[in-house]
């Protein structure tokens, strides 16, 4: 291994360290607005733009994890599935995608809404927070206290996401998403903000499953579908919550 792969290993189990012991608190939080939401049928749906999709994608449909949660599918914004790729980052400042996305879902008050952006600085994730919000939904935003520090917002209130949620999760990230630098490379490098999202979501997901079973409660989990029986257990998992699963339509 390399010394520069060492720092980089050692920078993403140190902001993963970090959010151990700074953000439990607002875990647990969230994970019971979570199982709360799963034990009241109520529906829950999570969305990021960009590279932000990539940690609410990891929560949606995939083994281990709650069959009720929703990717909200914003044309343009899932991952970099745009051509040209700067596309996605040209209507993250556009006006009334996402909230017109929004309200073609069967979302309705009391409803949970993960909302995932690095920044929080951009039009699309400020707007969709403020009309959740203003539509009866509990948002919960995962982004950086770092930015808004140090970068302008672009939404016309002058807010960032942290400013428009029930419940924030910090990432911890600092501006600019580069953990590394090399006297050639010209620009930072080495991001671990995917890997620390991702990790707030899934240990969000973990406390509320324990949650619902510490009260009786059978949580609604998928099984991998290649082990024997998995696929025959999803199936029926996704048949009892069907009322709740938008993207098996």
């Amino acid at each position: 291994m390399t010394e520069l792969v060492g720092r980089y290993l050692d920078a993403a189990v140190a902001h993963l360290e970090r959010i151990r012991a700074e953000e439990g608190e607002h875990i647990d939080a969230a994970a019971e607005l979570l199982a709360e939401a799963v034990e009241h049928g109520r529906r829950i749906f999570a969305f990021g733009a960009g590279h932000s999709s990539l940690a609410a994608q990891d929560v949606v449909y995939r083994a281990g994890g709650l069959v009720v949660m929703n990717l909200l599918n914003v044309p343009g914004m899932t991952g970099v599935n745009v051509m040209p790729a700067h596309l996605g980052s040209a209507l993250e400042r556009v006006s009334g995608l996402a909230t017109t996305t929004l309200d073609l879902t069967p979302a309705r008050s009391g409803d949970l809404l993960f909302l995932i952006s690095l920044s929080g600085r951009q039009v699309m994730p400020v707007e969709l927070a403020r009309h959740a919000r203003d539509r009866g939904m509990k948002v919960i935003g995962v982004t950086s206290l770092a930015y808004p520090a140090a970068v302008t917002s672009n939404h016309p209130s002058g807010t960032y996401l942290k400013d428009n949620c029930d419940l924030v999760l910090d990432s911890k990230i600092a501006p600019g998403d580069g953990e590394l630098d090399h006297p050639g490379a010209g620009a930072p490098f080495g991001s671990v903000s995917t890997i620390v999202t991702s990790a707030l979501m899934q240990s969000v997901m973990a406390s509320a499953t324990a949650k619902l079973a510490d009260r009786g409660i059978t949580p609604p989990l998928f099984r991998s579908g290649n082990v024997d029986g998995g696929t025959e257990w999803n199936n029926k998992v996704i048949a009892d919550n069907a009322e709740r699963i938008f993207y098996a339509w």
